[in-house]
Parts: structure tokens; sequence; C-alpha cells
């Protein structure tokens, strides 16, 4: 099936297909932890994959080519950090951080270079499941590929591939940046807290704070500021952010 709608001056395109297994690459030095997240992860039905260092982790990204990651910060040979930056400068692949670090300021250090979510150690199995379904859900809801593409002057967003558009040319945006566009530009001119932006992309079951929204905010407005006067991502003061178009 497909078929073409337009709505506000956006297209949105959508297409069925059936959906393949899904494979993650699983990033820690601590062994046990790597056999036990494999064994409750494919007693879910994924598939996966480990790596002990992060010189390994990236060359099995390379070959796996994992749909999702858990990587842990403290990583011999390349630490978690910059393993999670060179996947970002070729791959939207979804990344989960895994540290034993809690403080706010390493969370927000993660967002800021791409992580999708942020998990403390000590944690529940369950509770990394959970996260894990939660942004397979949001990518890919119902179990069902659905193809989403919205299109704007000098501007594509492609939900299907996470692909970002300017003026034709790709520019690499992690999948967090690439749901909260998404979202924003799906409902144009329409004004959304922090909070529920937060609660929208990032789940319920997110531990964050709005500070999250604040850094991918700021990633996006780099790379779209100026692009057209025809729309525009606008901060509205005390409130929250919205996806400005002209009528």
């Amino acid at each position: 099936m497909f078929y073409n709608t337009i709505v506000s001056g956006k297209k949105l395109r959508e297409v069925s297909n059936i959906e393949e297994k899904k494979k993650i690459l699983i990033v820690d030095d601590e062994k046990n932890i790597c056999e036990l997240l494999e064994l409750y992860l494919e007693k879910e039905g994924y598939d996966t994959e480990n790596a002990f260092d992060g010189k390994t982790a990236l060359e099995k990204f390379d070959k796996y080519n994992p749909d999702l990651v858990l990587l842990d910060l403290m990583l011999p040979l390349v630490d978690g950090w910059k393993v999670c930056q060179k996947i970002r400068k070729k791959s939207s692949c979804p990344v989960i951080m895994l540290t034993a670090k809690g403080e706010v300021i390493d969370k927000v250090a993660g967002l800021g270079m791409g992580a999708d979510d942020y998990i403390v150690k000590p944690f529940e199995t369950k509770e990394v499941v959970a996260r894990i379904k939660a942004i397979f859900r949001r990518v890919n809801p119902a179990g069902i590929h659905t193809e989403k593409e919205l299109s704007f002057p000098d501007l594509s967003i492609n939900l299907t591939t996470y692909e970002l558009k300017v003026k034709g040319q790709k520019i690499d945006t992690p999948p967090k940046e690439m749901e909260l566009i998404y979202y924003l530009a799906e409902n144009p001119n329409k004004v959304f807290t922090r909070d529920v932006l937060l609660n929208k992309i990032w789940g319920y079951e997110y531990f964050g704070d709005s500070r999250t929204v604040d850094v991918h905010i700021k990633r996006l407005r780099k790379k779209l500021e100026g692009v057209s006067s025809k729309w525009r991502l606008k901060t509205v003061w005390g409130v929250g952010y919205k996806f400005e178009v002209d009528e």
C-alpha cells in the first residue's frame, strides 16, 4: 500500500512492510554483564553480538550493522565517549549508554554527543529491556515498518530512513533529534512544553529532565537556523518550543 497526503504544507508518505529481527550490539568490558544482557535479550527475540573494548566495538559495528547499541562508557582501548562520537559520524543507530556515573553533567554530555538514552549501573536487566523496547516502539510502532516523510521548502525529514536533508544535502542527525524535529514539524505552529516533549520523544519511563530537550533543540538549531524564511524552529519563552510555518 502506498499513498501521499498533504497536511499544512507538508507531505506525508507511508509504506507498510514486514519488520525484520532486531540486532543489538552489547559493548561492556565486564563479560558477565554482556552475557547476562545477551541471555535476556535473546529470550526477547533479539539477535545480539558482544564487544569488550571500544576498538572491537567499532570494528563489529561496521560488520554487524546493529539496530541498537548498548554502550558502556568506561572501556579499554577506546572509551565509550569516542565510540559514540565515531558511530554518530556515520550512523543514526540508537545508542543507550551504560555507566556507573550518575551525575547530571554526564547525562547531558552523553546526550549531547548523540546518545538516545542513559542507564546508570547497577541496573535491573528488565529495565534495560524495557528501554530498548521503548526505543523500538517509537521508531517502529505496532511492529509495522512505516515510512514517514515531511517536506518543507529546502527541508526533508524522513523518519523511516532517519535522514534529515537540508537543501538536498543529507545532514548527520542522531535518532532522538530526528524524532524531535519530526514531531514538532508534524504539528506546525503548535507549542509544546519541555515536559511534553520529554515524555513524547523519550517516553514516560525515561528518568531524565527537561535539559535533555534543550540539548537536542540546541543541536537541531545549528543545523536548521536560517535555512528558509518559510519555517523556523522557535523558542516560546517561558513555555517551550514549536516548529513555526508561515501560512
